[in-house]
């Protein structure tokens, strides 16, 4: 039997990763990788340039499905003629801080009236409130707009042969940009136009499985998602699993049967990519912390992570509000970090290392009783990203989470996600292939759960943690 193959792109805020897969079983069969530029604003050429660069020397022959997952509410604006307008504005800058208190405050009811409309309460990292920057900064540029992109909806747009039909988006990605409705459906033209000040063209929301176009090589185009969604599909997500991801940002999401709403703002009421609802709480700073701290003190990853495992519980008093480039849960922009309770006792580099792993992992435990307080289970912790290879945070992370914690064999989750959805257009099923991910099985590669006394000491640094915000 002929294998066949599917390939999934993950363009993130870092660079272009593309796996190659097995379509009946997920296994990697190649991969490619390239880098793209360190900034907060990009010229999505760069992303293109990428895209090639990973895919060179034949990495995509006899690929027959393709699906892109891409960093959530990037804003790609486009002219008339389908030219970028400008570098488009990335989930990290937060120069439109200003713009979201401004929507909150225009919308009659305010932030639960966005809620109620969108699942989410503008913030800066969303597409809706970079909008109202463009509108209000950059006049000219914002007269040329003719259509508003995501980051994987443009990757997919140029990957396709004909594209007369124009460019699509899948449910997902869209619930991230403040102007779409996962209960509905549909998207809110009247929030489009009191960010913008006039409509723009958006792309047609495809089906979780649906084809939408092929390439220019015969491979059909799965619809894509976000980056979070496709990571959800990787890890085949259930009920009763939460993910933490910590990467350059953290977050905290699992799987829902039904929307989710916080007037508060925690928690974005996202859609996945199945179907389902994706309640998600994010935040700015992750493994940048620690590698902040290891440039602090002059070490490497590696010698952070002795260091931190050295050290008691609590990092003797030493707590570390891990706000380094600002934060969006909470809604702080502007806030910077603060190391509090520094004794001349207590003032040694293992403690300071212990408080930056317990300080970042603080703020996604918040997370976690966050969406519990919203309904969903939490049965578990799946820990991936970078930072999920330090030896201190296995450990400290099911104490300050209060559930066991599995550690899901490294990969490239969102390239993984989004090769299991081409697999799925490509299969036409009613739903995706069951793919086996290495170490999310019940028990397996399982972290024990801290004793009681260590989980006290734990609950004590979270309500330090949270009294440096009063």
């Amino acid at each position: 039997m002929t294998q066949r193959l599917v390939a999934g792109v993950d363009t993130s805020t870092q660079s272009t990763k593309v796996l190659v897969c097995d379509a009946d079983t997920g296994a990697v069969v190649r991969e490619g990788r390239a880098g793209h530029p360190d900034a907060t604003e990009v010229d999505p050429a760069h992303w293109w340039r990428a895209f090639g660069e990973a895919t060179r020397d034949g990495l995509l022959d006899g690929v027959a499905a393709i699906g892109v997952g891409g960093q959530q509410h990037g804003m790609v604006l486009l002219d008339e003629a389908g030219d970028v307008v400008r570098d488009a504005l990335l989930w990290n800058d937060t120069r439109s801080a200003g713009a979201a208190t401004d929507l909150i405050a225009e919308l009659p009811g305010g932030a639960a009236a966005w809620a109620a409309a969108t699942g989410l309460v503008p913030v800066a990292s969303f597409t809706v409130t970079k909008l109202r920057w463009v509108a209000e900064h950059e006049p000219a540029n914002a007269a040329r707009a003719a259509s508003v992109l995501l980051p994987h909806d443009w990757i997919t747009h140029l990957l396709r042969a004909d594209r007369s039909g124009g460019p699509t988006t899948d449910r997902g990605d869209a619930s991230g940009t403040g102007y779409w409705s996962p209960e509905s459906g549909t998207y809110q033209p009247e929030l489009l136009r009191l960010a913008f000040g006039r409509d723009l063209a958006v792309p047609r929301v495809a089906g979780p499985a649906e084809a939408v176009g092929e390439t220019v090589a015969g491979a059909l185009l799965a619809p894509g998602t976000g980056d979070n969604m496709a990571a959800a599909l990787g890890l085949g997500l259930r009920p009763g699993d939460v993910v933490v991801s910590l990467g350059t940002s953290g977050t905290v999401f699992g799987v829902s049967e039904r929307p989710v709403t916080d007037t508060s703002g925690t928690v974005a009421g996202f859609a996945d990519a199945t179907g389902r609802h994706l309640p998600l709480v994010a935040t700015l700073n992750a493994a940048r912390v620690l590698s902040a701290a290891a440039a602090l003190l002059g070490v490497d990853l590696s010698t952070l992570d002795e260091l931190a495992r050295s050290a008691a519980p609590g990092a003797g008093g030493l707590t570390l509000l891990p706000y380094l480039d600002g934060e969006r849960t909470p809604n702080l922009p502007d806030a910077r970090g603060l190391l509090n309770g520094l004794t001349r006792g207590n003032a040694t580099p293992a403690n300071l290392a212990r408080a930056a792993v317990e300080g970042m992992l603080c703020g996604l435990a918040d997370g976690i009783d966050a969406v519990r307080t919203l309904g969903v289970p939490v049965e578990r912790v799946l820990l991936i990203g970078g930072a999920a290879a330090s030896a201190a945070v296995r450990e400290v992370a099911p104490a300050l989470f209060g559930v066991p914690v599995a550690v899901p064999d490294p990969g490239e989750y969102v390239a993984l996600g989004a090769a299991r959805q081409a697999a799925w257009v490509l299969d036409g099923g009613a739903e995706a292939p069951a793919w086996q991910v290495p170490g999310t099985a019940t028990g397996t590669q399982a972290v024990a759960e801290s004793p009681a006394q260590t989980r006290k000491v734990y609950a004590d640094v979270r309500d330090r943690a949270q009294a440096l915000l009063r």
